[in-house]
């Protein structure tokens, strides 16, 4: 499960960027306006329960989304977190659905399932084929309405733990993570639902009780307090049938009464500050209070956040970055809930600057914006944008179910889309200049300064020390729960729940239909059109990327695809931003270990248009020298910024353990500080001139555009851009490893160890990597999987543990990996020991039924947008393979034997092989790998070196 904080960044974000239905907006064809109609028919069931059917037969999916009013806004001081808590519980069992068993039963019928919680709500989701629709019924019905005899002690326990340690991974291990907590404790008063966060106080959660919990789903999980919304490919009359025999009996709870908005002021500005253990950079907020979702001021102050820091025409860009060269990560948002709101800026400024620069420049800005202000223009330009991102909302189902449920259950109207549009269309620029006098201008706020440790010259003055409480790490000790062997009550139903429903036929594979080409100049071309939403995804992928850097100058590859997207011969930065958003169209390109990509999503009647400017930021480079200067500042800031995230940590020190020293993998992408500072601008124009050609790129097309089209918007490409030889080098890999190797990277004071174990294994490309995928499936490829099912559901040490393969056309690698609570750092290596030895004694017949099931079964959600298919043409092109290689893959996973599931395991999966990389806090955690049995055990500081443990205690 996820906790989603559902942040009202922008009504744009909100309405547009995961949104749905139907739409009477201006367009530009009757074609057009037919594809924004998204029909529902919504009902309610005799118990409150609010139904919503939604009929979309592009697929042969369904979606079942059930939302409560429910969030965290609904809990008390003191008894913090339960919201999200109870999501984790309503995963564990039922009384007819087994313990664990939730997701292994979607996952078996070829389905995804998760939940969120945020601050206004709660909500459960399934999408899996259409014959497994009774199925998601009976699961979701039987939680709804037959779950509470089932919360057990140690189902309670284990729960509390993971979600202590999700909180540990979110926030205690990362840079920032408190800054919420600080901002929201002294928003908003003692005893507002917003005065605490969603996961919850470490202190509330552990002192939680099976009679809080019991407590909690009576009052707020029944029937009369929920939304469901059923969308993708049925039948009308057969879904009314099923919702009313499955969830019609299920018995009203106690009233829930809708919430009021509790607006919140300042009497005077509040400025606090926080030494971060894990921030690299000094970082200032300033957070004022609005007011709540859907009101006039609200639309109008997501539109302040755009113009303020968006773009090259916003004035904390100018001053921040262009002028003061402060900082090149800010921005600011309207953030519009249910009850209340709050308006924010965030500057994580560069290593070593003082925040009370910042918080000046902050201020220029704001008399920047309004000595210059902004024109009508701009605000159109912002406007611009809804329709493509209106459309990219539409583009699955669930995002359909989402959507119509939260309407539904804030606005009362799953169609309230219509007014959403309206209101924004009528924000003005005197209402957006209104509500920055209103709210923000010489209003008091509340600041946080969150410096690196040690680095209190840089807090800003007059701040208090924020009262934030970190975990101290104990000694782990397994919590006793006394479980009675009684039968679990069953509650009287009006038929036998405990007989799962049959599943009907698995719809068949439905491989969509490709075409390809290749233009005079070398380039090929895949495509699909897909006719469901008038929009084109797009991508150009030149082959090279990481792979053509240099050692010496490692990050030219990376710099690359951050210049090409500043202007052009012709345009400079501001004005090839603003063409692009004129498109409603976006464009962007980034560096991989192994191509440079050129990614677009556009409006199909804007596609050409949109395709000419990628003709002219690929063929006419501005090499704006300005541009240049700030784009390696920043990089530079970025990766001085990452030095002490532990994940990022223990990336870096994993892949240089394993390709070693002399291969370009073993480096990070972006380089390091003194790579980036030595490049050169011709560096950049040399790696261009001798990478960039059409004989090593393919481009890929998915959207309501044929064949004809999409090659007519490439022949000026393919006329101006002339083929050259292009030599992607190779690089020697060390040899294979012959021990177990323990290498433990300290950081100090770390709430959580990050684990990678694995090795080099077998590219991409190798007969046998599809094999491998199938083979790993039930060890860690899936939420179900061993390791997951013993760290997580049983032990409770970690959020989640996964273990896989990585290659690609080059050898990747076998990789188990898990963030785990410090104190069980060494029985958790153990544990994935273990798991991955014990795995090649075999598996049972169920476990590879289940691993064919879900495989399988999974394809008929494989390709339900543009997006997906594209990722599917970029997967296609890249390693050569077949139109209808998805069938092959069925193929493997419909003849894999237990006899090969074994042979596989044993051939390659070596645990006594494999290096062990742990990063966490080595005080307390190092010294035990000695004494378990590993060939050797090493201890590294944050940049690889090697240490001595008695000077990490000192």
């Amino acid at each position: 499960m996820t906790t989603k904080t559902f942040l009202q960044t922008t009504a744009i974000m909100v309405v547009f960027a995961t949104l749905l239905i139907s739409c009477k907006g201006e367009t530009s064809s009757s074609e057009d306006q037919a594809s924004l109609s998204v029909d529902y028919e919504k009902y309610e069931l005799a118990n409150g329960l609010d139904i919503i059917l939604h009929q979309d037969k592009s697929d042969p999916i369904v979606s079942l989304a059930v939302q409560y009013g429910v969030g965290s806004n609904r809990e008390k001081t003191g008894r913090t977190g339960f919201a999200h808590l109870f999501e984790h519980m309503l995963f564990q069992e039922s009384e007819n659905v087994g313990q664990d068993q939730f997701f292994k039963k979607v996952q078996d019928a070829g389905g995804t399932l998760n939940g969120g919680t945020w601050k206004d709500g709660t909500i459960y989701y399934e999408v899996v084929p259409k014959n497994a629709m009774e199925t998601v019924m009976w699961l979701e019905s039987d939680r709804m309405g037959f779950l509470i005899n089932t919360v057990t002690e140690s189902a309670f326990y284990n729960q509390q733990e993971v979600v202590q340690n999700e909180k540990r991974q979110r926030v205690d291990n990362n840079p920032y993570g408190h800054t919420s907590w600080v901002i929201d404790k002294n928003l908003y008063p003692e005893g507002h639902p917003y005065n605490w966060q969603v996961i919850g106080e470490l202190v509330d959660l552990q002192n939680a009780t099976v009679d809080d919990v019991r407590e909690f789903y009576d009052r707020f999980y029944g029937p009369n307090n929920a939304t469901l919304v059923l969308a993708g490919d049925f039948e009308i009359a057969e879904a009314k049938e099923m919702i009313e025999k499955y969830f019609g009996e299920i018995k009203r709870r106690q009233e829930v009464e809708p919430l009021k908005p509790q607006r919140v002021t300042l009497d005077k500005t509040v400025r606090l500050y926080h030494e971060d253990n894990f921030a690299q950079a000094p970082q200032l907020n300033m957070v004022w209070p609005t007011l709540e979702h859907y009101t006039d001021d609200a639309y109008a102050l997501s539109f302040l956040g755009q113009l303020l820091s968006s773009g090259k025409k916003a004035p904390m860009y100018k001053v921040i970055e262009k002028d003061k060269k402060l900082s090149s990560r800010y921005f600011a948002f309207n953030r519009a809930q249910e009850l209340a709101g709050a308006f924010r800026i965030g500057v994580t400024a560069n290593a070593g600057v003082d925040l009370d620069s910042v918080e000046a420049a902050i201020n220029d800005s704001f008399r920047l914006f309004e000595t210059e202000g902004f024109t009508e223009a701009d605000v159109e330009r912002i406007k611009a944008s809804l329709e493509t991102d209106f459309y990219n909302g539409i583009s699955s189902i669930l995002g359909k179910s989402n959507q119509l449920a939260r309407y539904n259950v804030f606005a009362g109207d799953p169609g309230f889309i219509e007014e959403d549009i309206e209101n924004i269309k009528k924000v003005t620029k005197d209402d957006i200049l209104r509500v920055y006098n209103t709210y923000v201008k010489d209003k008091p706020y509340v600041m946080t300064s969150f410096v690196p440790k040690g680095q209190l010259e840089l807090i800003t003055e007059n701040s208090e020390k924020a009262p934030v409480v970190e975990e101290a790490i104990t000694e782990n000790v397994a919590k006793e729960v006394q479980e009675t062997n009684t039968e679990i009550a069953k509650t009287p139903s009006n038929f036998d729940r405990s007989i799962q429903p049959e599943a009907g036929e698995t719809p068949s594979l439905r491989i969509p239909e490709s075409w390809t080409a290749e233009l005079g100049n070398g380039m090929q071309v895949y495509g699909i059109e897909q006719n469901e939403i008038p929009t084109v995804n797009f991508s150009l992928v030149i082959e090279g990327g990481h792979l053509l850097d240099s050692k010496e100058k490692n990050g030219v590859a990376n710099l690359m695809t951050d210049i090409m997207m500043e202007g052009t011969a012709s345009k400079t930065p501001e004005q090839l931003e603003e063409e692009i958003q004129k498109l409603g169209a976006s464009i962007n390109m980034f560096t991989g270990r192994e191509a440079i990509t050129i990614r677009g999503n556009t409006l199909t009647r804007n596609f050409e248009a949109t395709m000419d400017l990628v003709e002219e930021i690929l063929m006419e480079p501005r090499w704006d020298e300005e541009e240049f200067g700030r784009i390696k500042t920043a990089t530079i800031n970025s990766i001085k910024r990452s030095a002490a995230n532990p994940n990022v940590i223990a990336r870096d020190q994993y892949n240089r353990t394993l390709y070693g020293e002399d291969h370009i993998f073993a480096y990070p992408t972006s380089g390091t500080v003194e790579n980036v500072e030595a490049i050169t601008m011709d560096d950049l124009k040399e790696f261009y001139n001798k990478n960039f050609s059409p004989s090593v790129s393919r481009f890929h097309i998915v959207g309501k555009i044929n064949k004809n089209s999409a090659l007519s918007a490439l022949n000026d490409l393919e006329e101006k851009w002339a083929a050259k030889e292009v030599t992607i080098p190779t690089y020697e890999l060390p040899a294979a490893r012959d021990k177990s190797s323990l290498i433990f990277v300290d950081v100090p004071n770390a709430k959580q160890s990050v684990i990678n174990i694995g090795y080099l294994s077998v590219p991409r490309s190798d007969e046998n990597f599809y094999p491998l995928e199938v083979m790993n499936f039930k060890l860690g490829g899936n939420f179900s999987g061993d390791v997951n099912m013993i760290l997580r559901e049983e032990k409770g040490y970690t959020y989640g543990a996964r273990t896989g393969f990585s290659g690609s056309k080059r050898q990747g690698t076998f990789t188990a990996s898990s963030s785990v609570r410090t104190n069980t750092t060494g029985e958790s290596v153990e544990i994935f020991r273990d798991a991955i030895k014990n795995y090649k004694n075999g598996i049972k017949p169920e476990d590879l039924e289940f691993t064919k099931n879900s495989m399988i079964k999974s394809n008929a959600r494989r390709f339900e947008t543009q997006f997906a298919l594209l990722g599917m043409l970029q997967e296609r092109s890249t390693y050569g393979l077949d139109a209808n290689y998805i069938e092959d893959e069925e193929a493997v996973v419909r003849n894999m034997t237990l006899e090969q599931h074994k042979e596989l395991a044993n051939k390659y999966l070596d645990e006594s092989k494999m290096a062990y990389m742990v990063v966490g806090d080595a005080a307390t955690q190092y010294s035990q790998f000695k004494d378990m049995g590993f060939d050797e055990v090493v201890l590294l500081d944050k940049e690889g070196k090697e240490i001595d443990l008695q000077k990490v205690k000192q």
